[in-house]
Protein backbone atom coordinates (compact mmCIF):
# COMPACT_ATOMS: atom_id res chain seq x y z
CA UNK A 1 0.00 0.00 0.00
CA UNK A 2 2.89 2.34 0.80
CA UNK A 3 4.48 1.70 -2.59
CA UNK A 4 1.16 2.42 -4.25
CA UNK A 5 0.93 5.76 -2.44
CA UNK A 6 4.44 6.82 -3.36
CA UNK A 7 4.03 5.79 -7.01
CA UNK A 8 0.73 7.66 -7.23
CA UNK A 9 2.30 10.87 -5.94
CA UNK A 10 5.37 10.55 -8.13
CA UNK A 11 3.21 9.78 -11.13
CA UNK A 12 1.17 12.95 -10.70
CA UNK A 13 4.27 15.04 -10.04
CA UNK A 14 5.78 13.64 -13.23
CA UNK A 15 2.57 14.76 -14.95
CA UNK A 16 3.32 18.29 -13.74
CA UNK A 17 6.71 18.04 -15.43
CA UNK A 18 5.07 16.94 -18.71
CA UNK A 19 2.39 19.63 -18.44
CA UNK A 20 4.98 22.37 -18.00
CA UNK A 21 7.19 21.08 -20.82
CA UNK A 22 4.36 20.63 -23.30
CA UNK A 23 2.64 23.88 -22.33
CA UNK A 24 5.76 25.95 -22.93
CA UNK A 25 6.45 24.14 -26.20
CA UNK A 26 2.96 25.06 -27.46
CA UNK A 27 3.64 28.66 -26.46
CA UNK A 28 7.00 28.67 -28.30
CA UNK A 29 5.40 27.06 -31.35
CA UNK A 30 2.78 29.82 -31.45
CA UNK A 31 5.48 32.49 -31.11
CA UNK A 32 7.65 30.96 -33.84
CA UNK A 33 4.65 30.57 -36.16
CA UNK A 34 3.63 34.17 -35.58
CA UNK A 35 7.18 35.30 -36.36
CA UNK A 36 7.30 33.20 -39.55
CA UNK A 37 3.91 34.30 -40.83
CA UNK A 38 3.42 37.79 -39.38
CA UNK A 39 6.97 39.06 -38.80
CA UNK A 40 8.19 41.28 -35.92
CA UNK A 41 9.27 38.45 -33.61
CA UNK A 42 9.62 40.66 -30.52
CA UNK A 43 6.04 41.93 -30.74
CA UNK A 44 4.60 38.51 -31.51
CA UNK A 45 6.45 36.72 -28.71
CA UNK A 46 5.58 39.52 -26.30
CA UNK A 47 1.86 39.32 -27.09
CA UNK A 48 1.80 35.53 -27.01
CA UNK A 49 3.63 35.30 -23.68
CA UNK A 50 1.25 37.88 -22.22
CA UNK A 51 -1.87 36.11 -23.51
CA UNK A 52 -0.56 32.72 -22.37
CA UNK A 53 0.23 33.86 -18.82
CA UNK A 54 -3.09 35.73 -18.58
CA UNK A 55 -5.01 32.66 -19.75
CA UNK A 56 -3.17 30.47 -17.23
CA UNK A 57 -4.39 32.84 -14.55
CA UNK A 58 -7.95 32.55 -15.89
CA UNK A 59 -7.69 28.76 -15.85
CA UNK A 60 -6.29 28.73 -12.33
CA UNK A 61 -9.16 30.94 -11.14
CA UNK A 62 -11.87 28.68 -12.55
CA UNK A 63 -10.18 25.57 -11.16
CA UNK A 64 -11.67 26.37 -7.74
CA UNK A 65 -15.17 25.67 -9.08
CA UNK A 66 -14.26 22.07 -9.96
CA UNK A 67 -15.01 20.04 -6.81
CA UNK A 68 -16.06 16.58 -8.02
CA UNK A 69 -14.29 13.84 -9.96
CA UNK A 70 -10.99 15.71 -9.80
CA UNK A 71 -8.84 12.90 -11.17
CA UNK A 72 -11.20 12.20 -14.07
CA UNK A 73 -11.35 15.92 -14.89
CA UNK A 74 -7.55 16.16 -14.70
CA UNK A 75 -7.15 13.36 -17.26
CA UNK A 76 -9.81 14.87 -19.55
CA UNK A 77 -8.00 18.22 -19.46
CA UNK A 78 -4.76 16.43 -20.28
CA UNK A 79 -6.47 15.03 -23.38
CA UNK A 80 -7.77 18.46 -24.38
CA UNK A 81 -4.36 20.10 -23.90
CA UNK A 82 -2.76 17.47 -26.11
CA UNK A 83 -5.44 17.82 -28.78
CA UNK A 84 -5.63 21.62 -28.94
CA UNK A 85 -1.91 22.20 -28.49
CA UNK A 86 -1.02 19.40 -30.90
CA UNK A 87 -3.20 20.53 -33.79
CA UNK A 88 -2.56 24.26 -33.26
CA UNK A 89 0.29 24.56 -35.78
CA UNK A 90 -1.52 22.49 -38.42
CA UNK A 91 -4.70 24.56 -38.17
CA UNK A 92 -2.83 27.86 -38.12
CA UNK A 93 -0.80 27.00 -41.21
CA UNK A 94 -3.95 25.92 -43.06
CA UNK A 95 -5.91 29.04 -42.08
CA UNK A 96 -3.20 31.67 -42.56
CA UNK A 97 -4.02 32.49 -46.15
CA UNK A 98 -7.75 31.70 -45.93
CA UNK A 99 -9.19 34.03 -43.29
CA UNK A 100 -8.97 37.63 -42.23
CA UNK A 101 -7.90 38.58 -38.72
CA UNK A 102 -5.61 35.57 -38.50
CA UNK A 103 -4.08 36.96 -35.30
CA UNK A 104 -7.34 36.38 -33.41
CA UNK A 105 -7.33 32.69 -34.30
CA UNK A 106 -3.71 32.48 -33.18
CA UNK A 107 -4.44 34.15 -29.84
CA UNK A 108 -7.54 31.98 -29.38
CA UNK A 109 -5.38 28.84 -29.56
CA UNK A 110 -2.89 30.38 -27.14
CA UNK A 111 -5.70 31.38 -24.77
CA UNK A 112 -7.36 27.95 -24.81
CA UNK A 113 -4.07 26.14 -24.26
CA UNK A 114 -3.09 28.50 -21.44
CA UNK A 115 -6.49 28.12 -19.72
CA UNK A 116 -6.27 24.33 -19.79
CA UNK A 117 -2.70 24.31 -18.49
CA UNK A 118 -3.73 26.80 -15.81
CA UNK A 119 -6.56 24.46 -14.75
CA UNK A 120 -4.30 21.43 -14.41
CA UNK A 121 -1.87 22.61 -11.71
CA UNK A 122 -4.53 23.64 -9.11
CA UNK A 123 -6.50 20.46 -9.85
CA UNK A 124 -3.45 18.33 -9.27
CA UNK A 125 -2.68 20.14 -6.02
CA UNK A 126 -6.24 19.51 -4.83
CA UNK A 127 -5.88 15.82 -5.68
CA UNK A 128 -2.67 15.56 -3.66
CA UNK A 129 -3.51 17.86 -0.74
CA UNK A 130 -4.67 15.02 1.51
CA UNK A 131 -1.72 12.80 0.59
CA UNK A 132 1.23 15.22 0.89
CA UNK A 133 2.06 17.91 3.43
CA UNK A 134 1.27 21.39 2.10
CA UNK A 135 4.86 22.70 2.19
CA UNK A 136 6.14 19.62 0.37
CA UNK A 137 3.28 19.72 -2.09
CA UNK A 138 3.84 23.33 -3.15
CA UNK A 139 7.63 23.03 -3.40
CA UNK A 140 7.46 19.76 -5.35
CA UNK A 141 4.79 20.93 -7.78
CA UNK A 142 6.57 24.18 -8.61
CA UNK A 143 9.97 22.48 -8.80
CA UNK A 144 8.70 19.99 -11.40
CA UNK A 145 6.87 22.82 -13.19
CA UNK A 146 9.95 25.04 -13.53
CA UNK A 147 12.27 22.19 -14.50
CA UNK A 148 9.84 21.19 -17.26
CA UNK A 149 9.74 24.78 -18.54
CA UNK A 150 13.54 24.93 -18.60
CA UNK A 151 13.78 21.68 -20.54
CA UNK A 152 11.30 22.93 -23.14
CA UNK A 153 13.11 26.25 -23.61
CA UNK A 154 16.41 24.43 -24.24
CA UNK A 155 15.08 21.66 -26.48
CA UNK A 156 12.91 23.89 -28.68
CA UNK A 157 15.64 25.86 -30.56
CA UNK A 158 18.45 23.29 -30.32
CA UNK A 159 16.69 19.98 -31.02
CA UNK A 160 13.01 20.22 -31.84
CA UNK A 161 12.78 22.86 -34.59
CA UNK A 162 15.95 21.73 -36.46
CA UNK A 163 14.88 18.06 -36.44
CA UNK A 164 11.08 18.07 -36.39
CA UNK A 165 10.08 21.50 -37.62
CA UNK A 166 7.29 23.63 -36.18
CA UNK A 167 4.31 21.48 -37.20
CA UNK A 168 5.71 18.14 -36.10
CA UNK A 169 6.97 19.61 -32.83
CA UNK A 170 3.48 20.59 -31.69
CA UNK A 171 2.02 17.26 -32.84
CA UNK A 172 4.82 15.32 -31.12
CA UNK A 173 4.17 17.02 -27.79
CA UNK A 174 0.44 16.56 -28.27
CA UNK A 175 1.16 12.84 -28.51
CA UNK A 176 3.20 13.04 -25.30
CA UNK A 177 0.28 14.73 -23.51
CA UNK A 178 -2.15 12.08 -24.73
CA UNK A 179 0.26 9.29 -23.80
CA UNK A 180 0.23 10.51 -20.20
CA UNK A 181 -3.59 10.57 -20.29
CA UNK A 182 -3.69 7.00 -21.64
CA UNK A 183 -1.29 5.78 -18.98
CA UNK A 184 -3.20 7.49 -16.15
CA UNK A 185 -6.56 6.19 -17.36
CA UNK A 186 -5.23 2.61 -17.26
CA UNK A 187 -2.98 2.82 -14.22
CA UNK A 188 -5.52 4.63 -12.04
CA UNK A 189 -8.63 2.92 -13.37
CA UNK A 190 -9.67 1.78 -9.89
CA UNK A 191 -9.69 5.39 -8.69
CA UNK A 192 -11.39 6.96 -11.73
CA UNK A 193 -15.08 6.76 -12.58
CA UNK A 194 -15.95 5.75 -16.14
CA UNK A 195 -12.34 4.91 -16.84
CA UNK A 196 -13.36 3.05 -20.00
CA UNK A 197 -14.67 6.35 -21.49
CA UNK A 198 -11.35 8.06 -20.69
CA UNK A 199 -9.46 5.19 -22.28
CA UNK A 200 -11.53 5.45 -25.45
CA UNK A 201 -11.20 9.24 -25.66
CA UNK A 202 -7.44 9.22 -25.10
CA UNK A 203 -6.76 6.35 -27.51
CA UNK A 204 -8.87 7.87 -30.31
CA UNK A 205 -7.21 11.26 -29.80
CA UNK A 206 -3.77 9.64 -29.90
CA UNK A 207 -4.63 7.87 -33.19
CA UNK A 208 -5.90 11.14 -34.68
CA UNK A 209 -2.74 13.06 -33.74
CA UNK A 210 -0.52 10.21 -34.89
CA UNK A 211 -2.16 10.23 -38.33
CA UNK A 212 -1.64 13.99 -38.53
CA UNK A 213 1.99 13.51 -37.49
CA UNK A 214 2.58 10.96 -40.28
CA UNK A 215 1.02 13.19 -42.94
CA UNK A 216 2.25 16.50 -41.48
CA UNK A 217 4.69 17.19 -44.32
CA UNK A 218 1.96 16.71 -46.92
CA UNK A 219 -0.36 18.97 -44.93
CA UNK A 220 2.35 21.62 -44.65
CA UNK A 221 3.13 21.36 -48.37
CA UNK A 222 -0.57 21.77 -49.19
CA UNK A 223 -0.91 24.85 -46.98
CA UNK A 224 2.26 26.42 -48.40
CA UNK A 225 1.17 25.74 -51.98
CA UNK A 226 -2.06 27.59 -51.19
CA UNK A 227 -0.04 30.36 -49.57
CA UNK A 228 2.47 30.83 -52.39
CA UNK A 229 0.29 29.75 -55.30
CA UNK A 230 3.28 27.97 -56.86
CA UNK A 231 4.81 24.50 -56.89
CA UNK A 232 7.09 24.02 -53.90
CA UNK A 233 10.33 22.24 -54.78
CA UNK A 234 12.06 22.67 -51.42
CA UNK A 235 10.95 23.62 -47.94
CA UNK A 236 12.83 23.42 -44.67
CA UNK A 237 12.66 24.96 -41.20
CA UNK A 238 16.11 25.95 -40.00
CA UNK A 239 16.72 27.18 -36.44
CA UNK A 240 16.42 30.73 -37.81
CA UNK A 241 13.81 30.77 -40.54
CA UNK A 242 11.44 28.88 -42.83
CA UNK A 243 13.11 28.36 -46.21
CA UNK A 244 10.80 27.73 -49.18
CA UNK A 245 11.79 27.48 -52.84
CA UNK A 246 9.00 27.48 -55.42
CA UNK A 247 8.93 26.89 -59.15
CA UNK A 248 6.58 28.23 -61.81
CA UNK A 249 7.76 26.95 -65.18
CA UNK A 250 11.36 28.24 -65.34
CA UNK A 251 10.97 30.81 -62.57
CA UNK A 252 12.37 29.81 -59.17
CA UNK A 253 11.47 31.96 -56.17
CA UNK A 254 13.03 31.90 -52.73
CA UNK A 255 10.96 32.84 -49.66
CA UNK A 256 12.33 33.29 -46.16
CA UNK A 257 9.65 33.40 -43.47
CA UNK A 258 7.06 34.05 -46.17
CA UNK A 259 9.00 37.02 -47.62
CA UNK A 260 10.17 36.89 -51.22
CA UNK A 261 13.97 37.08 -51.50
CA UNK A 262 14.46 36.67 -55.24
CA UNK A 263 12.92 35.48 -58.49
CA UNK A 264 15.29 33.77 -60.89
CA UNK A 265 13.56 35.61 -63.75
CA UNK A 266 14.86 39.03 -62.71
CA UNK A 267 17.28 38.61 -59.78
CA UNK A 268 20.13 39.71 -62.06
CA UNK A 269 18.72 43.27 -62.02
CA UNK A 270 18.92 43.31 -58.23
CA UNK A 271 22.34 41.67 -57.89
CA UNK A 272 24.00 43.67 -60.66
CA UNK A 273 22.76 46.88 -59.02
CA UNK A 274 23.93 45.60 -55.63
CA UNK A 275 27.45 44.63 -56.68
CA UNK A 276 28.73 46.48 -59.74
CA UNK A 277 28.41 50.17 -58.81
CA UNK A 278 30.58 49.60 -55.73
CA UNK A 279 33.09 47.47 -57.64
CA UNK A 280 33.36 50.00 -60.45
CA UNK A 281 34.25 52.72 -57.92
CA UNK A 282 36.57 50.80 -55.57
CA UNK A 283 40.31 51.40 -55.88
CA UNK A 284 41.13 47.80 -54.97
CA UNK A 285 38.88 44.73 -55.12
CA UNK A 286 41.20 41.91 -54.04
CA UNK A 287 39.69 41.23 -50.63
CA UNK A 288 35.86 41.25 -50.48
CA UNK A 289 33.36 40.74 -47.67
CA UNK A 290 29.73 39.70 -48.19
CA UNK A 291 27.41 39.94 -45.20
CA UNK A 292 24.27 37.91 -45.83
CA UNK A 293 23.93 36.72 -49.41
CA UNK A 294 23.71 33.05 -48.47
CA UNK A 295 22.18 32.25 -51.89
CA UNK A 296 25.56 32.90 -53.56
CA UNK A 297 24.10 35.26 -56.18
CA UNK A 298 26.09 38.30 -55.05
CA UNK A 299 29.20 36.09 -54.95
CA UNK A 300 28.46 35.02 -58.52
CA UNK A 301 28.61 38.65 -59.68
CA UNK A 302 31.79 39.35 -57.71
CA UNK A 303 33.60 36.34 -59.18
CA UNK A 304 33.25 37.92 -62.64
CA UNK A 305 36.20 40.17 -61.66
CA UNK A 306 39.55 38.44 -62.17
CA UNK A 307 41.22 40.85 -59.71
CA UNK A 308 39.23 39.38 -56.82
CA UNK A 309 41.42 37.04 -54.75
CA UNK A 310 39.42 36.34 -51.58
CA UNK A 311 35.71 36.48 -50.77
CA UNK A 312 34.53 36.03 -47.18
CA UNK A 313 30.80 35.35 -46.95
CA UNK A 314 29.18 35.59 -43.50
CA UNK A 315 25.63 34.24 -43.28
CA UNK A 316 23.95 33.16 -40.06
CA UNK A 317 22.03 30.17 -41.43
CA UNK A 318 24.10 27.09 -42.28
CA UNK A 319 21.01 25.37 -43.72
CA UNK A 320 20.69 28.21 -46.23
CA UNK A 321 24.29 28.15 -47.43
CA UNK A 322 24.39 24.33 -47.57
CA UNK A 323 21.31 24.27 -49.78
CA UNK A 324 22.83 26.76 -52.24
CA UNK A 325 26.12 24.87 -52.17
CA UNK A 326 24.65 21.41 -52.82
CA UNK A 327 21.46 21.82 -54.88
CA UNK A 328 22.18 21.34 -58.59
CA UNK A 329 19.48 23.76 -59.76
CA UNK A 330 20.70 26.49 -57.44
CA UNK A 331 24.31 25.78 -58.43
CA UNK A 332 23.31 26.48 -62.00
CA UNK A 333 21.73 29.76 -60.91
CA UNK A 334 24.63 30.98 -58.76
CA UNK A 335 27.22 29.37 -61.06
CA UNK A 336 28.52 27.24 -58.20
CA UNK A 337 29.88 30.36 -56.55
CA UNK A 338 29.75 29.07 -52.97
CA UNK A 339 32.00 26.15 -53.91
CA UNK A 340 34.59 28.37 -55.59
CA UNK A 341 38.02 28.12 -53.90
CA UNK A 342 38.12 31.93 -53.60
CA UNK A 343 34.99 31.88 -51.41
CA UNK A 344 35.09 31.17 -47.68
CA UNK A 345 31.66 30.64 -46.07
CA UNK A 346 31.26 31.44 -42.36
CA UNK A 347 27.99 30.67 -40.57
CA UNK A 348 27.88 33.16 -37.74
CA UNK A 349 25.95 36.19 -36.55
CA UNK A 350 27.26 39.06 -38.68
CA UNK A 351 27.15 41.58 -35.84
CA UNK A 352 29.31 39.39 -33.59
CA UNK A 353 31.65 38.44 -36.43
CA UNK A 354 32.26 42.03 -37.53
CA UNK A 355 32.81 43.15 -33.94
CA UNK A 356 35.57 40.54 -33.46
CA UNK A 357 37.18 41.03 -36.88
CA UNK A 358 40.62 42.58 -37.35
CA UNK A 359 41.09 42.19 -41.11
CA UNK A 360 40.20 45.08 -43.42
CA UNK A 361 38.34 44.70 -46.70
CA UNK A 362 38.42 46.52 -50.04
CA UNK A 363 34.70 46.09 -50.80
CA UNK A 364 31.86 45.16 -48.44
CA UNK A 365 28.54 43.96 -49.85
CA UNK A 366 25.70 43.89 -47.31
CA UNK A 367 22.75 41.81 -48.47
CA UNK A 368 20.75 41.22 -45.30
CA UNK A 369 17.02 40.46 -45.32
CA UNK A 370 14.77 43.46 -44.71
CA UNK A 371 14.62 44.80 -41.12
CA UNK A 372 11.31 43.12 -40.30
CA UNK A 373 12.28 42.30 -36.72
CA UNK A 374 14.71 43.44 -34.05
CA UNK A 375 17.28 40.71 -34.65
CA UNK A 376 17.60 42.01 -38.23
CA UNK A 377 17.15 45.66 -37.28
CA UNK A 378 20.37 45.60 -35.24
CA UNK A 379 22.26 44.91 -38.49
CA UNK A 380 21.11 48.30 -39.80
CA UNK A 381 21.93 50.19 -36.61
CA UNK A 382 24.35 53.02 -35.91
CA UNK A 383 26.31 50.75 -33.57
CA UNK A 384 26.73 48.08 -36.27
CA UNK A 385 27.96 50.60 -38.84
CA UNK A 386 30.41 51.91 -36.25
CA UNK A 387 31.83 48.40 -35.88
CA UNK A 388 31.84 48.03 -39.67
CA UNK A 389 33.93 51.16 -40.09
CA UNK A 390 36.76 49.49 -38.13
CA UNK A 391 37.27 46.91 -40.89
CA UNK A 392 37.43 49.47 -43.70
CA UNK A 393 40.40 51.33 -45.13
CA UNK A 394 40.44 54.79 -46.69
CA UNK A 395 39.34 53.43 -50.09
CA UNK A 396 36.79 50.78 -49.03
CA UNK A 397 33.44 50.88 -50.76
CA UNK A 398 30.34 49.58 -48.98
CA UNK A 399 26.91 48.88 -50.42
CA UNK A 400 23.80 48.07 -48.39
CA UNK A 401 20.44 46.85 -49.67
CA UNK A 402 17.94 49.27 -48.13
CA UNK A 403 14.42 48.01 -48.99
CA UNK A 404 12.03 49.88 -51.30
CA UNK A 405 12.10 53.71 -51.44
CA UNK A 406 8.62 53.61 -53.00
CA UNK A 407 6.80 51.28 -50.60
CA UNK A 408 8.87 52.12 -47.50
CA UNK A 409 10.47 55.56 -47.92
CA UNK A 410 10.90 56.19 -44.19
CA UNK A 411 12.71 52.87 -43.79
CA UNK A 412 14.88 53.59 -46.82
CA UNK A 413 15.97 57.07 -45.76
CA UNK A 414 16.38 55.97 -42.15
CA UNK A 415 19.08 53.54 -43.27
CA UNK A 416 20.68 56.22 -45.44
CA UNK A 417 20.72 58.70 -42.57
CA UNK A 418 22.16 56.11 -40.17
CA UNK A 419 24.98 55.26 -42.58
CA UNK A 420 25.70 58.95 -43.04
CA UNK A 421 26.41 59.32 -39.31
CA UNK A 422 29.47 57.06 -39.72
CA UNK A 423 30.67 57.38 -43.32
CA UNK A 424 31.44 60.80 -44.87
CA UNK A 425 30.16 59.87 -48.32
CA UNK A 426 26.81 58.12 -48.74
CA UNK A 427 24.82 57.99 -51.96
CA UNK A 428 21.36 56.43 -52.22
CA UNK A 429 20.22 54.85 -55.47
CA UNK A 430 17.52 52.51 -56.75
CA UNK A 431 16.40 50.43 -59.70
CA UNK A 432 13.31 48.60 -60.85
CA UNK A 433 13.06 44.85 -60.22
CA UNK A 434 9.76 43.46 -61.59
CA UNK A 435 9.32 40.97 -58.73
CA UNK A 436 9.74 43.67 -56.09
CA UNK A 437 9.08 47.01 -57.78
CA UNK A 438 11.44 49.90 -57.06
CA UNK A 439 14.26 48.69 -54.84
CA UNK A 440 16.92 50.69 -53.09
CA UNK A 441 20.58 50.61 -52.10
CA UNK A 442 23.07 52.86 -50.36
CA UNK A 443 26.68 53.24 -51.42
CA UNK A 444 29.01 54.37 -48.62
CA UNK A 445 32.71 55.10 -48.29
CA UNK A 446 35.40 57.36 -46.94
CA UNK A 447 36.26 59.11 -50.20
CA UNK A 448 34.85 60.03 -53.61
CA UNK A 449 32.70 57.92 -55.91
CA UNK A 450 34.24 57.84 -59.37
CA UNK A 451 34.21 55.00 -61.85
CA UNK A 452 37.57 53.23 -62.07
CA UNK A 453 36.69 50.03 -63.94
CA UNK A 454 33.96 48.56 -66.12
CA UNK A 455 32.97 44.98 -66.81
CA UNK A 456 31.60 43.79 -70.13
CA UNK A 457 28.69 41.43 -70.52
CA UNK A 458 26.30 42.66 -67.82
CA UNK A 459 22.60 42.22 -68.56
CA UNK A 460 21.27 45.30 -66.75
CA UNK A 461 23.82 47.74 -65.33
CA UNK A 462 25.33 50.05 -67.95
CA UNK A 463 27.49 52.22 -65.62
CA UNK A 464 25.11 55.15 -65.95
CA UNK A 465 24.93 55.67 -62.18
CA UNK A 466 23.40 59.15 -61.96
CA UNK A 467 19.92 58.15 -63.25
CA UNK A 468 19.76 55.51 -60.50
CA UNK A 469 20.56 58.16 -57.87
CA UNK A 470 17.60 60.35 -58.88
CA UNK A 471 14.45 60.06 -56.73
CA UNK A 472 10.95 61.27 -57.56
CA UNK A 473 8.93 63.09 -54.89
CA UNK A 474 6.91 60.00 -53.94
CA UNK A 475 10.10 58.21 -52.92
CA UNK A 476 11.29 60.85 -50.46
CA UNK A 477 10.75 61.07 -46.70
CA UNK A 478 11.50 63.82 -44.22
CA UNK A 479 12.24 63.93 -40.50
CA UNK A 480 13.36 60.33 -40.15
CA UNK A 481 15.39 59.28 -37.12
CA UNK A 482 18.70 57.47 -36.89
CA UNK A 483 18.33 53.74 -36.18
CA UNK A 484 20.01 52.87 -32.89
CA UNK A 485 20.09 49.65 -30.90
CA UNK A 486 18.18 51.15 -28.01
CA UNK A 487 15.28 52.42 -30.10
CA UNK A 488 15.20 50.26 -33.28
CA UNK A 489 13.07 52.93 -34.95
CA UNK A 490 13.75 51.31 -38.33
CA UNK A 491 11.78 48.18 -37.41
CA UNK A 492 8.79 50.35 -36.49
CA UNK A 493 9.03 52.30 -39.75
CA UNK A 494 9.29 49.06 -41.72
CA UNK A 495 6.33 47.44 -39.97
CA UNK A 496 4.12 50.49 -40.40
CA UNK A 497 4.94 51.00 -44.10
CA UNK A 498 4.83 47.41 -45.33
CA UNK A 499 1.65 46.60 -43.40
CA UNK A 500 -0.11 49.16 -45.60
CA UNK A 501 1.16 47.43 -48.75
CA UNK A 502 -0.04 43.99 -47.64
Amino acid sequence: MGKRKISFELLLLFSVFIIATCGLVYELVAGALASYLLGDSVKQFSFIIGVYLFSMGVGSYFAKFIKKNLLKTFIEIEILVGLIGGISSVVLFLLFNSIGHFEWVLYLFVFLTGCLVGLEIPLLMNILKDRVEFKDLVSNVFAFDYVGALLASILFPLVLVPNLGIVRTSLFFGLINISIAIFLSFYLQREVRQHYVLKLKSILTFIFLFILFIFSEKILSYSEEKLYGENIVFSHSSPYQRIVLTRNKNDFRLYLNNNLQFSSADEYRYHEALVHPAFSMAKNIKNVLILGGGDGLAAREILKYKEVKHITLVDLDAEMTKFFQNNETMNALNQNSLNNPKVRVINQDAYVWVKNQQQKFDVIIIDFPDPSNYSLGKLYSLQFYRELQKITNSDTKIVVQTTSPYFAPKSFWCIQKTLNQIFPNVTAYHNYVPSFGEWGFCLAGNNDFSIKRKLNGLRFYNYQFQPLAYFEKDMLAKNVEVNQLQNQILVRYFDEEWSKVQ
